[in-house]
């Protein structure tokens, strides 16, 4: 029949294939040549290109290259020894070299042998110049003077040097540099020379000092086993007041403004807030200060020889312990018990010094 279909042929009547629609399945991938290129892995990946700002690329740290970093260490040791070095050297022969040969020499004595006629002999005597330093009632006298003078000095040198510098760094103070090199110029003055002077107005009959207090009616012998004491520690603190002086005020200039503001607004007058944000706040330099006025205490020497050539004066040969080794080794050279008695000197010198920063420092981090 005409009207019935036609079965299905090859090529479907003759018809075209139909697009898949929309929602049918997706084309089939690309085969291998035609798929692309993968992206690169971490380890492939290209440098990074510049930004829009035209940064490079950063350079790779010196801790990924372990040569580079023990180079950089090496110049970094280089220039640091380099630095070191003349401070190293100059401490090795200033220092350590006459310590060590003071030790040496402290060890040995000079004896005479025979009937004396082949002179002295140097010989090995170990620990018995220390002995006899020790033994010397005058060596053991001079540290009792010491501690005389280290009562009247420490606390005058620095209760004047505090008070003078917090007068420079009030508000009120005018002239703060006149006053500073004023304060500051007797110990540019060598401590021989400021003897001297203080010899010369010490000394009746020439000193206008002395014939105005006589004048007054006052009679002060400062040469007298009375005066001596005093008139010695006259002399050190006019040398050292003004060297104390500028050190607490560069320290006080470095408290922040803004506490002593902040003080004053809340209604804290000057002695309050000298003593309660001040002088805590410096505490650092008064123990430096304090430290190194016991060690020059204990090297007391220059005044006190330079008065004991006055006509009357009751300062002895061996009046301070530096006097006394000076004496050992220049009247009676004796070269082994001043060496003994410098050694020992400088051993109180540290143990006073080592008291003094551990007293310190326990107070600071006593919570």
């Amino acid at each position: 029949m005409s009207g019935a279909p036609h079965p299905a042929s090859g090529n479907d009547g003759g018809r075209p294939p139909e697009a898949p629609s929309s929602q049918g399945r997706p084309p089939e991938a690309p085969s291998s040549q035609e798929r692309p290129a993968k992206a690169p892995s971490s380890q492939e990946r290209l440098p990074e290109e510049p930004s829009s700002q035209g940064r490079p690329p950063k350079a790779p740290s010196a801790q990924g290259h372990p040569s580079k970093a023990l180079s950089s260490r090496a110049r970094t040791r280089l220039a640091a020894g380099t630095l070191l070095a003349p401070f190293f050297a100059l401490f090795t022969v200033a220092m350590i070299v006459p310590v060590a040969y003071a030790l040496w020499l402290s060890l040995f004595t000079e004896k005479q042998s025979g009937l004396g006629f082949d002179g002295p002999r140097t010989v090995f005597d170990g620990l018995g110049n220390y002995a006899a330093a020790l033994g010397d009632q005058a060596f053991r006298e001079g540290f009792w003077v010491l501690l005389g003078y280290c009562a009247f000095y420490i606390p005058l040198m620095g209760g004047g040097a505090i008070v003078l510098a917090l007068l420079l760094d009030t508000a009120l103070a005018r002239a703060r540099r006149f006053f500073q090199l004023a304060l500051f110029l007797p110990h540019a003055i060598p401590g021989l020379i400021a003897a001297l002077i203080w010899i010369y107005l010490y000394t009746p009959q020439l000193s206008p000092v002395v014939a105005a207090m006589e004048a007054g009616g006052i009679g002060f012998d400062f040469f007298s086993s009375e005066g001596t004491l005093p008139s010695i520690v006259n002399i050190a603190l006019w040398e050292w007041l003004g060297y104390n002086v500028v050190i607490f005020y560069a320290a006080l200039q470095a408290v922040d403004r803004s506490l002593l503001e902040a003080a004053t607004v809340d209604g804290a007058g000057n002695w309050r807030i000298a003593f309660s944000i001040k002088l805590p706040l410096i505490r650092s330099s008064l123990v430096m200060v304090l430290l190194f006025t016991i060690i020059g205490s204990l090297q007391l020497f220059t005044e006190p020889l330079i008065l004991s050539r006055g006509s009357g004066s009751a300062v002895t040969s061996t009046w301070t312990p530096n006097m006394y080794a000076y004496s050992a080794a220049f009247e009676r050279n004796d070269y082994g018990l001043a060496a003994a008695a410098s050694v020992l000197i400088a051993l109180v010198a540290a143990v006073l010094s080592f008291a003094v920063t551990r007293f310190t420092n326990r107070k600071e981090t006593r919570p």
